[in-house]
């Protein structure tokens, strides 16, 4: 039944993301790169500077570098670590080129969410903050048309964030555990461990959250970046050949992927692409949830710190992962330059997306401490997994949360997050393959929606940067 469910999922993913999804993406993409006038570019600094710029106070919402956070956990994912290593293994190097490209115009895209979901978030009369993509569809599309998607977008956040979403985390974090342990048999007490932290953050709503995000977030980033920094010391010859093969496999796939010059394009692009959305999320319609929280002066402010969090994602986090499996596995004598290929046992681990990290870390400590390496490299991402997904898994179930109240009331986010602590723990004893792609098949739900939605609201948007330009000549 696993494989049934398995092959008409992933059908339906092909043509989806080769299609419909790299339209919208780039197409929205381009379309307030071009609106805003590069609005990535002139307002970079500025994003960093409203980052740890001095906070609004406002007790019922939160500063822009504590949204900022709570955006970023869910950002910085498996997408990061697994989903990249898969568009390596399955569009070769040249598919980070493509999420490069994503990610530069999702900022812009995600400027767009961020400032739509200020300027349409909506207070209650305890003063209590609602705001995110169900909002701002009802202004882009009045009266029936428009409750339906909103209600269509709530339903696919529920599903994709809060429930399949924490799946494909939580299966993460037991695969490699497992891969260490060599033990799956007992991957339900991985998911027990997991359900009980996250029960404990999720009781204790947006600002708790918050708080263990704002700590979590730059502690994990540093460790994960020193690690990938020590691998590409030990590699450093073959940094440039790295980078090379980015831009090379980028343009003619089929030299490492195989097939024609078309076929393999196009999974270089899709790859690039769908990792792309899962990573960064622009355009997704989920991070606006965090950032219609953020107390500033005016939507413009939250905007351009938004743009920090793809970037930091998808050019500071999952380019080092690029490089630490490019530059150990594809580059030189690495196993994969070498004519292996996915399914073969290496080093005890079976070449796969979910432990091409691990044998790329690995390969640097045994270059240190012998065979005993390999041990530690496993140890020490298996570690940085559990983060990434565990604040994955707490941000998805905030945005899932607030999508639950909008449809059902205060009534229904006990009961959500009860069935969202079930998810989490099944995910742990589920088939990975499935799991990523029902996770993406739901994703796609959510985007067109959303995308739908910026495009019709692009105005108020405009409106925005040309206030902000107003105000700020320099930019």
């Amino acid at each position: 039944m696993e494989e049934f469910l398995l092959k008409i999922v992933a059908t339906a993913n092909s043509y989806i993301s080769n299609y419909i999804l790299v339209i919208l993406l780039v197409g929205v993409g381009i379309f307030y790169t071009v609106k805003t006038r590069f609005v990535q570019v002139r307002c970079f600094g500025e994003g960093w500077r409203r980052v740890f710029g001095k906070a609004k106070k406002d007790g019922n919402g939160l500063s822009t570098f504590q949204a900022l956070t709570t955006a970023i956990a869910a950002q910085v994912g498996t997408g990061n670590i697994v989903g990249a290593c898969g568009a390596i293994l399955i569009g070769g190097p040249g598919a980070i080129f493509w999420m490069w490209i994503i990610a530069f115009l999702g900022m812009a895209t995600i400027y767009a969410e961020a400032t739509l979901a200020q300027q349409t978030r909506e207070v209650d009369a305890d003063g209590n903050i609602h705001g995110g993509p169900v909002y701002y569809i009802k202004r882009a599309f009045k009266g029936k048309f428009g409750k339906f998607l909103a209600g269509f977008f709530a339903v696919a956040v529920i599903i994709a964030l809060g429930f399949i979403g924490s799946m494909v985390q939580s299966n993460s974090i037991a695969e490699s555990i497992s891969s260490i342990t060599k033990a799956p048999e007992y991957s339900w007490i991985v998911g027990a461990v997991v359900v009980l932290l996250a029960g404990f953050i999720f009781l204790g709503g947006i600002k708790r959250i918050a708080a263990v995000t704002e700590k979590m977030v730059p502690f994990m980033a540093i460790l994960y970046l020193l690690g990938g920094l020590f691998v590409i010391c030990v590699n450093i010859t073959n940094l440039p050949a790295a980078f090379g093969a980015i831009f090379k496999y980028a343009f003619m796939p089929q030299a490492i992927i195989g097939g024609g010059i078309g076929y393999a394009l196009k999974e270089a692009i899709s790859q690039g692409a769908k990792r792309g959305l899962f990573s960064n999320e622009a355009g997704m319609g989920s991070t606006p949830h965090a950032h219609a929280m953020a107390n500033v002066e005016k939507p413009h402010d939250q905007g351009v710190a938004a743009m920090i969090g793809v970037f930091i994602d998808t050019f500071v986090v999952l380019t080092m992962t690029a490089l630490v499996v490019i530059i150990s596995l594809y580059c030189g004598d690495g196993i994969l330059a070498d004519g292996h290929q996915a399914g073969e046992m290496m080093n005890g681990l079976v070449i796969a997306k979910t432990n091409m990290v691990q044998l790329a870390f690995g390969e640097a400590f045994a270059a240190l401490f012998g065979a005993a390496g390999y041990t530690i490299g496993n140890v020490f991402v298996a570690i940085c997994l559990f983060f990434f997904a565990f604040s994955t898994i707490i941000g998805w179930n905030f945005f899932g949360k607030v999508n639950v109240e909008y449809l059902f009331g205060k009534i229904g986010v006990k009961i959500y997050s009860v069935i969202a602590l079930i998810f989490i723990f099944l995910g742990t004893l589920t088939s990975n393959d499935l799991v990523w792609e029902l996770t993406d098949f739901v994703n796609y739900l959510m985007v067109i929606p959303n995308a739908l939605a910026l495009l019709a609201l692009s105005a108020m948007v405009v409106s925005a940067v040309k206030t902000a330009k107003k105000n700020n000549p320099l930019q």
